[in-house]
């Protein structure tokens, strides 16, 4: 039963079966002037969710993303008598700058002795043993709406270990800065990983709360098994047609709202020997390689060792590529709406040895084997958009079920 109109009315949803400085690091202050302050995440929405968690033990699954104002949920909840008895940090961990895919070890909350669990490396998903002292979990993940971007992996695996125990989940929901298209490439499952789980595109256009009742409303978790209860609370005055700068940086080398709009495009990137700006001022923003031509690639950049990219690709070597955009506003003109493969096709067709510029990482970020394949092929963008547009039409319509915020397009035919 999905009570969508009456939560709605609340700010509750119920489910029952200001630009970032481009310094800016992971967990940075709240910028002074946000681009649209009416939009208020959940967190902040503390009424609609203390009662639920007055007189229980519960665990946080967040990071450094997951701010009230100024101040962590971990201690906003504390400092209103909420007995949290644990913390559960994704990848990057809890108030740190760990590299992606840096191993997180467990350890204590130098602020307020609560034990961290680490969700990354070999214990993805909350064990039972984890959760025995546990009454109801809460979600509170700041993500950017990527596909390949592991926090959904994560609130996955939490769903299934909540599913497993018979606990409460509670997701705080936060606005997806993407949420204002669906495109890419839908993943095959023969490509399931930790970056891609499910058969959807790589801009999935929903927030943490609407794919969360997809995940339960389509069966998804292991075995068809159900979270119940899924409790998502809603965001107040957002749309997918909202622009939402975040407060803080979600990862250590997203920097910027300029990273993030051009990130589910230029993480193409990682799937090559090219760089992408890991270890600059700008990752993301940017694409190079010592061997691309000087006359056709003259933007320079040398990746260094610096914290959140401690030995970065093509670390101390001169790189000849493009910087994509240097603001939001030339970043969103640039992706226009959908995910933009012309910067691959134009580094492949330039790197002089071609059967050595792409790595096997590539088919799992695409989710399939098609992507470099055509592209070794000479396909154009158009031809290469075409070979998924059926599977994301099919994608469109079943996310329409699940929206909790009206979508960029009412008739969704983007």
């Amino acid at each position: 039963m999905y009570l969508k109109n009456i939560c709605l009315l609340l700010g509750l949803a119920l489910f029952t079966g200001a630009t970032l400085p481009a310094s800016a690091q992971y967990g940075a202050d709240i910028p002074e002037q946000p681009y649209n302050p009416a939009i208020q995440n959940a967190a902040e929405l503390t009424p609609l969710y203390l009662s639920s968690l007055r007189n229980k033990k519960v665990a946080l699954v967040v990071n450094p993303t997951s701010m009230v104002g100024k101040v962590h949920l971990v201690d906003h909840l504390l400092s209103y008598g909420i007995k949290v008895v644990k913390v559960f940090a994704p990848e990057h961990g809890f108030r740190g700058t760990a590299d992606a895919g840096e191993r997180i070890s467990n350890e204590k909350d130098a602020k307020t002795g609560l034990p961290i669990v680490s969700l990354y490396g070999n214990n993805k998903k909350p064990k039972p043993e984890q959760l025995a002292d546990v009454d109801i979990v809460v979600f509170d993940i700041q993500d950017v709406g990527a596909r390949f971007y592991t926090y959904i992996s994560t609130l996955q695996y939490v769903m299934e270990a909540c599913a497993d125990k018979k606990l409460p989940l509670l997701v705080l929901d936060r606005p997806n800065p993407n949420g204002f298209y669906v495109d890419g490439p839908v993943l095959e499952l023969k490509q399931k990983s930790f970056i891609g789980m499910q058969r959807i595109p790589v801009v999935h256009g929903m927030t943490i709360g609407e794919y969360a009742g997809m995940l339960n409303g389509e069966k998804w978790l292991e075995g068809g098994k159900s979270c119940d209860p899924l409790i998502v609370v809603t965001c107040k005055n957002y749309t997918h047609q909202s622009r939402y700068d975040l407060p803080v940086a979600p990862s250590p080398n997203l920097k910027s709202m300029t990273a993030i709009y051009l990130y589910p495009s230029t993480c193409f990137f990682e799937g090559t020997v090219l760089s992408l700006g890991r270890g600059t001022d700008m990752p993301f923003q940017m694409y190079g390689h010592p061997s691309l031509p000087e006359n056709t690639f003259p933007y320079t950049f040398t990746p260094v060792s610096k914290p959140g990219a401690k030995t970065p690709p093509l670390m101390d070597q001169l790189c000849h590529g493009k910087l994509v955009a240097s603001t939001p506003e030339a970043a969103q003109k640039a992706i226009d709406g959908r995910i933009q493969l012309q910067w691959l096709i134009e580094a492949y067709q330039a790197f002089p040895d071609k059967d050595k510029f792409f790595i096997p990482f590539i088919n799992k970020l695409a989710g399939n084997e098609s992507l470099q394949e055509m592209i070794k092929a000479g396909k154009t963008e158009a031809e290469i958009r075409a070979s998924w547009a059926e599977d994301l039409k099919k994608f469109k319509e079943i996310r329409k079920k699940y929206l909790l915020y009206p979508d960029f397009e009412q008739d969704n035919k983007r």
